[in-house]
């Protein structure tokens, strides 16, 4: 059997060699006057590739048993993502006939955030209100551009690296949108312009909430200070009243961003509130692109604080506060291998990770004696898959979004070294995601992690966690458009410390605009909560309109921590109506008014709040590795 297999493969190998050999014509002679190291022609070596995979895909539709057999070994099938008129990974093929040509010049504009458009060339600012904000924005300095792109004049042009630029761009904070295309009028045989047209939103912004007489909250950032990319936050609230040792009336939080070459990132971050002061610096590069092989990080960190541990009494016994003290030192570093591709004129889009940590941890002043210092290394493997999808009225009001969609699995093992006893650390993680313009957009992820200590299998400071996120296709009706979302959450502690209760159903984490009578916190949350969003074709001053719609739930186990499933207890529930604005080029996008309704633990007279916030509720989940690390409990 083996030997007819082998001749199989002899007699596949030699037609395929004589159909490549009869419809390409003979080659010149070696240029014995190249010079040595010069770089071989371009346009060359892109006409043959492209003749030898046509006579290769012509050759596996023919009905013989050679054709079939190649038809079998490789496929040309359109790919389902292209049928449907989808561009998946932002990779736009019209520009494949490009392949390999020398990018000899690279030209950036950049577009004010009042008045143009990046699509239409003959947009310009038309009233007071363009002109004067444009008058107070200093525009991305073209370096800044550059940085981000994935080629320099000089290189091989590689399609794949013209949308991933585009999307990289996208995705800065001081950018609203980008085009990075070939100049179609400038292209020759071997070489191509490059044209890269990116549009700002309004980076500088500021808040001021007056919440009573002397109590309010001051804000001011910038998310492109001087065109450069840099990124400065600044939270000032004053004017907070608590009682007890360590109040204090006044609340601070600030960072500062720097961007260097490479996707080097430098921050620096400091917050000083009651009973809570944490400073930080860090250098990190992630897996930014598909094609990145490394990554890494250093890190700093110092907290003091205090933490809330239960009396020594019955459940119903007040919280204790007790100091922690402790600073972090944390490095990890990463390296993305590619896989094999069976698929000719597709690079396989999957990769292997493997990466490894060291987080250094000292504590000055402890709360409990569960707390002890340690050295923990972990190591992470792993397999993703990323691709992009592009779309409209998702999270914004019309701009273009990229969708993350892909396949996520890793698996990490380590070990700490502490005072007491050194323990093991298991982690898996499972995520996955699809999108389709007709059945909508799915979510998936599951995690679960935990430390063993000891041969008596000690499971400690364990987690189980999940999410789903689910939001329908884009409905119309007239100039109206909607859409509908689902988002369920989940974490389970499993034999977490004393004191270790840090979830809560507030805000983000459970019921928008929640705020509990008390002190509500517990070490098991579960939470589902309902959108729907109607986008209005209403605009001011740049300001677009929606109708917001969300009905609320979670269970929270806040008076029995040792249960895991926090569902004996009753759940907290909170439903509203709002409207969002939303202004696409200004660097505070969203404010909302909400009006919310909680039957049960609102600290607001009747259960009746009016809030107004200016943070999404939802956001993607990117499929590129970070750092190792334990399972987030928070």
């Amino acid at each position: 059997m083996k030997y007819l297999v082998w001749m199989w493969v002899v007699v596949l190998g030699l037609a395929l060699a004589s159909s490549a050999l009869a419809q390409t014509p003979a080659l010149p002679h070696p240029d014995t006057t190249r010079l040595p190291g010069a770089r071989p022609d371009s346009l060359r070596r892109r006409f043959d590739q492209e003749r030898m995979l046509n006579s290769l895909k012509a050759y596996t539709k023919r009905k013989t048993i050679a054709g079939k057999a190649a038809s079998v070994l490789f496929n040309f099938t359109e790919r389902r993502e292209d049928q449907a008129g989808l561009d998946a990974t932002l990779l736009d093929r019209q520009y494949d006939r490009h392949n390999y040509k020398v990018i000899r010049r690279i030209e950036v504009r950049t577009l004010d955030a009042f008045g143009y458009s990046i699509s239409d060339s003959t947009r310009i600012p038309r009233n007071i209100l363009e002109k004067a904000g444009n008058t107070f924005h200093i525009k991305t300095n073209k370096a800044r551009v550059r940085q981000v792109l994935l080629f320099r004049e000089g290189d091989e042009l590689e399609p794949q690296d013209l949308a991933e630029s585009e999307r990289l761009l996208r995705q800065t904070s001081e950018i609203l949108d980008a085009r990075v295309f070939v100049n179609e009028r400038t292209s020759t045989a071997d070489s191509v312009d490059v044209l890269v047209i990116t549009k700002d939103i309004f980076s500088l912004s500021g808040s001021f909430q007056l919440r009573d007489v002397g109590a309010g909250v001051i804000g001011l950032r910038d998310v492109n200070f001087l065109g450069l990319g840099h990124q400065f936050r600044n939270r000032y609230e004053y004017g907070r009243s608590y009682n007890g040792p360590g109040g204090q009336t006044w609340r601070y939080t600030g960072s500062y961003l720097v961007p260097f070459r490479n996707f080097v990132y430098g921050q620096a971050r400091y917050l000083n509130e009651t009973r809570n002061k944490e400073a930080g610096v860090r250098f990190s590069r992630d897996f930014y692109s598909v094609n990145t092989r490394y990554a890494g990080a250093l890190s700093y960190d110092f907290v003091d604080r205090v933490v809330a541990t239960r009396g020594v009494g019955t459940p119903e016994d007040p919280y204790v506060f007790d100091p922690l003290r402790y600073n972090t030192q944390d490095a990890w570093l990463g390296r993305a291998l590619r896989l094999k591709s069976y698929d000719l004129g597709y690079e396989n889009p999957g990769r292997v990770i493997v990466s490894g940590r060291l987080i250094r941890t000292n504590y000055a002043q402890k709360p409990t004696a569960d707390y002890f210092n340690a050295n923990l290394v972990l190591g992470t493997v792993g397999y993703s898959v990323r691709r992009y999808y592009k779309d409209k009225y998702l999270f914004g009001f019309g701009r273009t979004e990229d969708i993350p969609t892909g396949t996520l699995l890793s698996l990490t093992t380590g070990y700490e070294f502490n005072e007491v006893a050194n323990r093991r650390y298991y982690g898996l993680r499972l995520a996955y995601a699809g999108y389709h313009p007709q059945r909508g957009y799915l979510y998936l992820n599951g995690e679960f992690g935990s430390y063993l200590r000891g041969r008596d299998n000690d499971w400690q400071q364990g987690l189980v966690g999940g999410e789903l996120l689910y939001f329908t296709r884009l409905y119309h009706t007239g100039n109206y458009q909607w859409r509908h979302f689902f988002w369920q959450r989940s974490s389970l502690g499993l034999n977490r410390r004393p004191g270790e209760q840090p979830l809560s159903i507030d805000g983000e984490n459970g019921l928008r605009g929640f705020q509990p009578q008390g002190l509500l916190l517990g070490s098991s949350r579960v939470t589902f909560n309902y959108e729907a969003t109607l986008f209005t074709p209403v605009s001011f001053l740049g300001f677009r309109m929606a109708g917001v719609a969300f009905a609320d739930v979670a269970w929270l186990n806040a008076r029995s921590p040792r249960q895991v499933l926090p569902f004996q207890e009753a759940p907290y529930t909170g439903f509203g109506l709002g409207l969002r604005f939303r202004n696409e080029y200004a660097a505070l996008r969203t404010f909302q008014i909400t009006f919310g309704f909680y039957p049960r633990g609102m600290s607001a007279p009747n259960g009746i709040r009016v809030f107004e916030n200016s943070r999404p509720y939802y956001d993607f989940s990117d499929f590129s590795f970070g750092q190792p690390g334990v399972v987030r409990y928070q």
